[in-house]
């Protein structure tokens, strides 16, 4: 038979046992360990890279609809680039906006970047990106995750517009991850860096499925 009260410190020290079981989880999902975190940054620069023409080449056959929209779509991008370089999980979108002007030192950046969404011309939207492409650089080199780069923007090859050549800070990246493993991924990225439906995102198994499947990982 057990003492008296003896129930009650057992339950005690499983709650204990229990409370630094939680703690050591939380600790080890706080951030991404550190090869997945570059890892994970170069997929970020290589979405940027992907459109940064884009702005300029829009506006050049005068659809300026459709620079704003690129353009809209490359701020979401840094602003998500910014977080992941402050080791902060990008959120949900309608709290992105807040979760960047939390970060401290993160004025600058948001008045480039609204300056970009404000703009009614590609040439001033280009001009507001690329302050704001030279900011994450700039942080990006202040943080020695990898190799340092040039900040400054420069010309799409001989197409008269600037990008910050975002695959430079991608390639960098990936050559700082020393897991053969992950530097041996295909430069996609995690969950939701692959898709922003929350369909899928909400619901675990779909969401490994994914990952899986465009990573060519097994479950």
């Amino acid at each position: 038979m057990a003492a008296p009260g003896g129930g009650d410190r057992g339950r005690g020290v499983l709650g204990r046992a229990g409370e630094r079981g939680l703690e050591a989880a939380r600790a080890a999902l706080r951030w991404y360990p550190q090869d997945v975190w570059r890892y994970v940054l170069a997929c970020q620069w290589q979405r940027i890279c992907q459109e940064e023409p884009f702005v300029g080449r829009c506006g050049e056959v005068g659809d300026e609809l459709g620079s704003a929209v690129v353009g809209a779509r490359l701020a979401r991008e840094v602003m998500r680039l910014a977080l992941l370089l402050r080791r902060r999980y990008p959120p949900y979108a309608k709290w992105l906006g807040s979760a960047l002007a939390r970060l401290p030192g993160s004025a600058e950046l948001g008045e480039s970047l609204g300056a970009a969404m404000a703009a009614r011309s590609w040439r001033e939207r280009e001009e507001g990106l690329s302050a704001a492409y030279g900011r994450v650089a700039a942080l990006q080199n202040r943080m020695a995750l990898a190799e340092r780069l040039d900040e400054g923007v420069r010309a799409f090859f001989d197409r008269p517009f600037q990008v910050i050549g975002a695959e430079r800070f991608a390639r960098a990246l990936l050559a700082s991850v020393s897991d053969p493993v992950i530097r041996g991924l295909p430069v996609t990225g995690c969950v939701d860096q692959l898709s922003d439906s929350t369909d899928l995102l909400v619901v675990p198994g779909r969401a490994r499925a994914v990952t899986a499947a465009a990573l060519g990982l097994t479950v």
